[in-house]
Formats: structure tokens, C-alpha cells, sequence
């Protein structure tokens, strides 16, 4: 299978023409968002919902735990507000999570932070757009390019988290080049040869397989 390394740039932009002609071909005005998606300024929310989606159930398990968050610990809003708490050993009852697993990921994500002197969205925006603060973030135990590029979007950086819907998506075009990263580039060139937002892209693309185009709940912050 080839790889993004084997991949030239035709191969890139004939698999983001197949994924535009096939999303306006198929789906038409409702490509137009009417909605725009939300960027957090709250790094509590930011760090919890990049920790708890992977596979989870978003509306019923991750949503209600990130608002609770923004409600219950508006504090967290920054990194070292938020290693205080988890000094305190309060990690459990930040995330409402029991698994240790992902208690554990949000703490040395935490942490990371902290010692990058990552303090609040803002920060966490500029340095994103950094590679090798992105490879630092790669190299905690269960970050993945999925959850940084996630993460991004969050923030309100353009960009493309290439998750199963979007796997799934790729496949129902005709795309047989499964590697994240060429995944990643292909649609976020076909958001821009649509003219369109690549995190609003990405957003639309969850709405399609998760929710058959009802309008995806967007928090308010």
C-alpha cells in the first residue's frame, strides 16, 4: 500500500478532486454550514474532550463531561490551575473517569504542557502550528496524530482529524491510500478546492456518518 512518503502530489490532488466532485455531487448546498463550528477557550475542555473521545460515544459520554468541566471547574481554564488539581489527586472527579488509562494520558498531557509553558489556548494555538511540539506530544503514551490534529481543531486551527467516519468516507470515494497522513492532506485539500473551512470540513464529515446530517451540537463558550 502506498505510503504518504510514495505519494506524489498528483496522487494527493486526484484523491481531493474525488473527495469534493463526490461531497458537492451528493450532498450539494448542505456542504454550505449554517452553523459554524466553536473553538474552546478553556484548556480544561480542550485537553479532556482530545482525551475522552477516542472511542467513546460523543453526545451521551464525552460532551456532558467536557460541559461539566466548563460548569463545575471553571478554574481549569489554564494548564497550571489544572496541575494543581491533579496534584490534589482530583483527576478522577475533573473527568468523572474511573479507567486508569485515560486518567493517566490527561496527566502527562497535563504535565507536557506545563513543562512546554503551555499555559492557555492561545498558547496551545501558536505552538500547535510547531512540529517539533507536535512530536513531543506524539511521544506521550496514547497521543496519536489523530488526537494532536483533533486537539487543533478544537483550538480553531484548520485542520483534519482523520478518524473512522473520515476512514469510512474515503472508502465509499474510492480512495485505497489508507495511510493518516494522506488521508489527512486529501481532505484537507478538498475542503479548499470546496472553499471551505478545513475544521468545518471535518465537522460535517462526523455529521454525515454519525448523525445523517442533523445539525451537530456545538458547545457554547
Amino acid at each position: 500500500m502506498m505510503n504518504i512518503k510514495q505519494a506524489s502530489t498528483i496522487d494527493l490532488l486526484t484523491a481531493a478532486r474525488k473527495i469534493a466532485d463526490y461531497s458537492s455531487r451528493e450532498f450539494g448546498e448542505n456542504l454550505a454550514l449554517s452553523n459554524r463550528r466553536a473553538a474552546f477557550n478553556h484548556m480544561g475542555a480542550v485537553l479532556a474532550d482530545s482525551v475522552l473521545q477516542a472511542g467513546l460515544n460523543y453526545a451521551t459520554v464525552v460532551r456532558p463531561r467536557v460541559e461539566y468541566i466548563i460548569e463545575q471547574f471553571p478554574t481549569t481554564n489554564t494548564v497550571s490551575n489544572l496541575l494543581t488539581l491533579i496534584n490534589e489527586g482530583q483527576t478522577a472527579s475533573i473527568l468523572q473517569w474511573k479507567h486508569h488509562l485515560k486518567i493517566m494520558r490527561f496527566e502527562l498531557l497535563v504535565n507536557f504542557l506545563y513543562q512546554e509553558n503551555v499555559e492557555a489556548t492561545d498558547d496551545l494555538r501558536i505552538r500547535l502550528t510547531d512540529e517539533n511540539f507536535k512530536s513531543g506530544l506524539l511521544s506521550i503514551n496514547g497521543i496519536g496524530p489523530k488526537t494532536v490534529d483533533y486537539m487543533a481543531c478544537l483550538v480553531g486551527i484548520e485542520s483534519i482529524a482523520v478518524d473512522r467516519h473520515v476512514r469510512a468516507y474515503a472508502k465509499k470515494v474510492g480512495i485505497v491510500n489508507d495511510d493518516y497522513y494522506f488521508l489527512q492532506r486529501a481532505f484537507s485539500y478538498a475542503a479548499d478546492l470546496m472553499n471551505t473551512s478545513r475544521r468545518e470540513f471535518d465537522s460535517w464529515l462526523w455529521q454525515v456518518s454519525s448523525l445523517k446530517l442533523k445539525p451537530q451540537l456545538e458547545l457554547s463558550i
